[in-house]
């Protein structure tokens, strides 16, 4: 595959601690490299121009032949690989449903082990997939993802003539809007709630058409040009607390001027401030990882790739949910 290298050279991989949970409890999948006689993680090297997301999705559907759910971040991996700088994203994931669950070895990877998780710990082949194992030890396995999307460019409303409501996505807004869906796919299929105006339904219109679901209107997230605060914050936050309490995975899509507070509002419900990172861009989007009621991680993502801490990846630094 080709090899991706950042700023300074550096190499940009991703992958995943896959895990299931069985009557033994938590398993993790390892698979063996009988180039390197190893035992590690399914990752791999980011294709030029590939979203970290897409890659992780993809270099573990390929090593393992099951394709991933993404769930909450974790720790970026550095270390030098051939002289040069090597960073790793990773992410807690479980196989998406309707998976085969057959493997079938291959030049690069010709095993593939589920474990418990002492006996992966023993297995691995390196310390820093040890402390890897650790730390997605430490957390919770399963995770439910709630997503804040900030609608795409849409142009300038002093040169729209109608009603801002309906005004549409710019070329690039559009653009945007494609390429997001499927880095929001990444993290499995969910509820799409969307504010009522034109430019938030067309940023989730094609990832309701990749994942075939439906839109759903909430107008107490819609913001009109008249009046920036329009729609009472109350109704707004309860109704973000209504949705993280229903405890369904969702992509909401607002506007700059009220997406912090709706993200504020998630916070409030799962127990913790919220998180420190970048603005958002336009089509940028914050995935806010809840588990057991508790914000577990955070990260925000962009179509051009992650923003804030490294891996797009901002720990909360406050309620932290349990491990399994």
């Amino acid at each position: 595959m080709a090899d991706a290298a950042g700023d300074g050279g550096e190499i940009r991989a991703a992958g995943a601690v896959l895990w299931r949970r069985t009557g033994r409890g938590i398993e993790v999948a390892l698979i063996h490299r009988p180039r390197y006689d190893d035992w590690s993680f399914p990752k791999g090297k980011s294709k030029p121009g590939e979203h970290v997301l897409e890659t992780a999705v993809r270099e573990v559907t390929e090593e393992t032949e099951l394709r991933p759910v993404l769930g909450r971040p974790l720790p970026t991996a550095r270390y030098q690989s051939n002289g040069r700088p090597k960073r790793v994203d990773y992410w807690a994931a479980r196989p998406a449903p309707g998976g085969s669950g057959s493997f079938r070895a291959n030049d690069e990877v010709d095993d593939l082990q589920w474990l418990p998780v002492p006996e992966a710990r023993a297995r691995l082949s390196y310390q820093r997939d040890v402390e890897m194992l650790d730390e997605f030890a430490g957390g919770p396995a399963d995770t439910v993802p709630f997503t804040f999307l900030r609608h795409a460019s849409a142009g300038s409303k002093d040169d729209w003539p109608g009603d801002d409501l309906d005004r549409p996505l710019d070329p690039g807004g559009a653009a945007d809007a494609a390429r997001v869906a499927p880095l929001l796919s990444c993290f499995g299929f969910r509820r799409v709630i969307t504010s009522a105006a034109e430019r938030c339904v067309a940023t989730v219109r094609p990832y309701a058409a990749l994942t075939g679901v439906p839109l759903v209107i909430e107008r107490a997230f819609t913001v009109r040009q008249a009046d920036p605060q329009r729609g009472p914050a109350a109704a707004a936050s309860a109704q973000v607390a209504a949705i993280i309490a229903a405890g369904t995975p969702a992509v909401i899509c607002a506007h700059r001027e009220n997406l912090s507070s709706l993200v504020a509002a998630a916070c409030a419900a799962l127990g913790a401030p919220p998180p420190e990172g970048d603005p958002l861009p336009m089509a940028g989007f914050w995935v806010l990882h809840a588990a057991h009621g508790l914000l577990a991680a955070g990260e925000q993502h962009s179509p051009a790739g992650p923003l804030g801490a490294p891996g797009g990846s901002v720990g909360t630094g406050a309620a932290l949910a349990p491990g399994p």
